[in-house]
């Protein structure tokens, strides 16, 4: 007997759905492998620009356990995402906390006199997330727009936030690192202050219900 159409659909998207699950447990696990190294860096090297990082990598983690969770609900097919919606509150919190914070923050070591120092580990951090954050960004993309999945189409454009911030990020590190010049750690920390504005105000405008008639 000939497979529907219909019933090819579904079982394409469940395909595609259960390879999310497999993209987002890698994400979860480099975010935590990149939050931890940048704010480590960050501390050692009193880089503010590397602390904005790995606080961005905290959301996105959260981001990501958020949509984990969501597919893991479709994958049993249990239709309720009460308990998601409460989790992007939480992010969307979080995320728009985060940019004061940093601002406050950075204008306190400017005006104080910090002068980060050159950081290897925030260099290898940020090599790293260029490398690895494109891959998680388009397969992210792939996945939501062909399964018609809104959660992780949203988390693909924090992905490519994330790989922008990481470029911001290394050319100041690696500048600093060759000259010394320790103010462009500040120029990077109001790029990535910038990116992460336009991210929080993208998942507000997601989140306040602009999602498709078909989207889950």
């Amino acid at each position: 007997m000939r497979t529907s159409k219909q019933a090819l659909g579904r079982a394409e998207t469940t395909t595609l759905l259960r390879r999310g699950l497999v993209i987002e447990y890698s994400s979860v696990a480099w975010m935590i492998a990149e939050a931890l190294g940048a704010i480590i860096a960050g501390v050692l090297s009193g880089s503010l620009a590397l602390l904005a990082f790995g606080g961005d990598s905290i959301v996105e983690l959260a981001s990501s356990i958020t949509v984990l969770g969501h597919l893991r609900a479709e994958d049993r097919g249990e239709g309720t995402d009460q308990k998601t919606e409460r989790t992007e509150q939480v992010t969307l919190l979080l995320l728009f906390l985060l940019i004061p914070v940093i601002g406050f923050g950075a204008a306190y070591a400017y005006f104080s006199g910090v002068e980060p120092e050159a950081s290897v580990l925030g260099i290898i951090v940020a090599v790293a997330s260029i490398v690895i954050m494109p891959v998680l960004w388009f397969e992210k993309r792939r996945i939501g727009k062909h399964a018609n999945c809104l959660p992780i189409e949203v988390d693909a454009t924090e992905s490519a936030t994330c790989f922008l911030m990481s470029a911001a990020l290394l050319l100041a590190l690696v500048v600093n690192f060759l000259w010394r010049l320790w103010w462009v750690d500040y120029v990077a920390t109001g790029f990535i202050l910038v990116f992460l504005t336009r991210e929080a105000f993208e998942a507000l405008h997601h989140f306040r219900g602009e999602r498709g008639p078909n989207k889950f």
